[in-house]
C-alpha cells in the first residue's frame, strides 16, 4: 500500500497551484487516535469527494480542516497560509464553511432568518435573490420554520446558507444522507452550478453513484489515512479495486 501511495499523482501536476495542501494530517479524540496522516491536494474550482466506509475517517478529516478537533497535527495549507493551528473562527475567516451531517437547522428561525444568520467573513458571497435563484424550494417556504421543512429542504438550507459568507471552500458532509433520489438529484445539480461559479467543493460521500455524477477526483480513505486517488475519467478502469475498498 505504501507503494501504491508514493505513486499517487499530485493534484497540482494537472495544472494550477492547490488552493488546500494537507499533508501528514493526525487528529485525536481524548486518547483515541483517528486520523493516521492524511494527505490531499484540491485545485481552485474542483469538486473532490472523500470516500470511505463508516469510520474511515471522512468526517473528522474535515473537521480537523475546519479547526473543530482538539488535538490534531501535521499541515493544512490553504491559498498559502498555514491552518494547522489555527482556531475555527480564524479558519472561516480565511474563506472555509464547513455543512455538517446533522445540519445545525435553528427550529425556531425561518428560512431566511437561517439564512441570515451566518456573518460574512469575505467579500463574494451570493446575495439572497442568487440562492433563492439557487434553491427555488427555499423561495417558496422562506416564511417556514426549520422544524416544518423536510428532510432535503434542511440540506438545502443548511448549504444555502454558507454561500453568503464569501467563503471559496465548501467542505460538504454527506449532503445526500438520508435524501430521496430526486432531491438527491437537485443537490447533484446544485453542487455542479457551484463548480460553475468558481466555488472549490470537498464532498464527503458514501453514495459512490452520487459522487461520480458531481466529483473531478476521489480521494478513498482507510483506517485514517488516505489509500487510493482516482480520477472521475479514470473510474470505468478503476470500478473493481473501488468496489473493494467500499464494499459495494
Amino acid at each position: 500500500m505504501a507503494e501504491a501511495l508514493a505513486e499517487l499523482p499530485r493534484a497540482g501536476r494537472d495544472g494550477g497551484t492547490p488552493l488546500m495542501v494537507v499533508r501528514g494530517l493526525e487528529a485525536w479524540y481524548g486518547e483515541s487516535h483517528v486520523l493516521h496522516g492524511v494527505d490531499l491536494e484540491i485545485r481552485e474550482g474542483e469538486v473532490v469527494t472523500l470516500l470511505g466506509r463508516n469510520g474511515a475517517g471522512k468526517t473528522t478529516t474535515l473537521r480537523s480542516i475546519m479547526g473543530l478537533v482538539p488535538k490534531r497535527s501535521g499541515s493544512i495549507r490553504y491559498a498559502g497560509q498555514d491552518l494547522i493551528g489555527a482556531r475555527s473562527d480564524i479558519i472561516a475567516r480565511a474563506g472555509i464553511a464547513y455543512c455538517p451531517e446533522e445540519r445545525g437547522i435553528f427550529a425556531s428561525l425561518d428560512v431566511t432568518e437561517n439564512l441570515m444568520l451566518p456573518p460574512v467573513v469575505q467579500p463574494g458571497g451570493l446575495p439572497i435573490t442568487e440562492i433563492y435563484e439557487l434553491f427555488p424550494n427555499l423561495k417558496e417556504r422562506a416564511r417556514s420554520q426549520g422544524t416544518k421543512l423536510s428532510g432535503g429542504e434542511q440540506q438545502m438550507l443548511a448549504i444555502a446558507r454558507i454561500l453568503r459568507t464569501g467563503a471559496k471552500l465548501l467542505l460538504l458532509d454527506e449532503p445526500s444522507e438520508g435524501l430521496a433520489p430526486v432531491i438527491v438529484q437537485q443537490i447533484g445539480r446544485t453542487i455542479r452550478e457551484l463548480k460553475q461559479r468558481g466555488f472549490t467543493v470537498l464532498l464527503v460521500e458514501q453514495n459512490f453513484r452520487f459522487a461520480q455524477t458531481v466529483a473531478d477526483r476521489h480521494y478513498v480513505m482507510e483506517h485514517g489515512k488516505v489509500v487510493d486517488m482516482v480520477r472521475n475519467e479514470d473510474l470505468a478502469a478503476s470500478l473493481d479495486r473501488l468496489h473493494e475498498y467500499l464494499g459495494v
